[in-house]
């Protein structure tokens, strides 16, 4: 029992200095798994003790961070911040002819950077006229953005994942696969979609990020503050918002707030805020 304490206690350790994420005392049945799972996927041949010394040492320090990050996600997920931007935020855009230029600071497998590129779709599609937009979407997983990046997704026929106001078979190919449940296909991102978007590596926990001053017109920060101490989540989102324009929108998910930049945003609805003046 006192190992398996210092093992779990270990990866902790090891995963907030990699990472700045910290995983609660109700983890341990998935720390557990997850080590093991590192372990195959790694050929270690040792024990769990020296693998986490190994991965102290520089050694599978991708394969660890990718074990232990939570990828939780679907299409549209918290569908009213997709109806804001459609409404409030691109007509104005439509209208300027100005690029807008967005962050998705959690890409996960890509559901929501997608999400967002169709929204830009459907709205340049309603109101006839081709609205410029660029996305970048960020993980610290490189095995979920590559997944991001091929946009190959499981989809059932009775899925409620996708709006009303969406219709999917505008945005995917079907893609024909054998073995797969009766009501499931696979579906595919057209490429029209794909070009909005740019994935790469970034770590939230990182004292600061490749970004310029006042960047981004929107930024996405959604379900991932959950997994940092308060602490930590109050310097993410000050680092984060240098990089919003004034006039800009920061989306948080339902459980996150502001924090310190409270008296620095408007709030436009459901955890949707509007920055008023910079922070510094």
């Amino acid at each position: 029992m006192q190992d398996t304490i210092h093992l779990h206690d270990k990866v902790k350790e090891i995963l907030y200095s990699l990472t700045g994420i910290t995983l609660n005392d109700n983890k341990d049945i998935m720390i557990a798994n997850r080590l093991q799972k590192l372990k195959r996927d790694t050929k270690f041949d040792g024990n769990l003790d020296d693998l986490l010394v190994a991965v102290e040492q520089g050694r599978f320090v991708t394969e660890f961070i990718n074990s232990f990050t939570t990828n939780k996600t679907h299409f549209f997920r918290e569908d009213f911040h997709f109806v804001d931007l459609r409404d409030r935020v691109l007509p104005q855009f439509a209208q300027s002819g100005k690029e807008i230029k967005m962050y998705c600071s959690a890409s996960s497998t890509g559901e929501e950077p997608y999400s967002m590129a169709m929204t830009v779709a459907e709205v340049s599609e309603t109101l006839g006229s081709r609205i410029k937009a660029s996305i970048l979407a960020t993980d610290i997983d490189t095995n979920v953005l590559q997944y991001a990046a091929d946009g190959i997704y499981r989809y059932a026929k009775s899925s409620k994942e996708f709006p009303d106001w969406i219709k999917p078979q505008k945005y995917f190919k079907r893609r024909v696969q054998k073995n797969l449940a009766s009501e499931e296909i696979l579906i595919k991102v057209k490429d029209d979609l794909k070009k909005m978007i740019t994935f790469g590596v970034l770590n939230l926990s990182d004292s600061s990020y490749p970004f310029e001053r006042h960047e981004f017109d929107v930024i996405f920060c959604r379900n991932v503050l959950i997994y940092f101490s308060d602490v930590d989540q109050n310097k993410i989102l000050k680092r984060l918002f240098k990089h919003l324009k004034i006039g800009g929108t920061l989306y948080l998910g339902h459980s996150e707030s502001p924090q310190d930049l409270i008296n620095y945003v408007t709030r436009a609805g459901q955890n949707i805020f509007v920055k008023n003046k910079d922070i510094d």
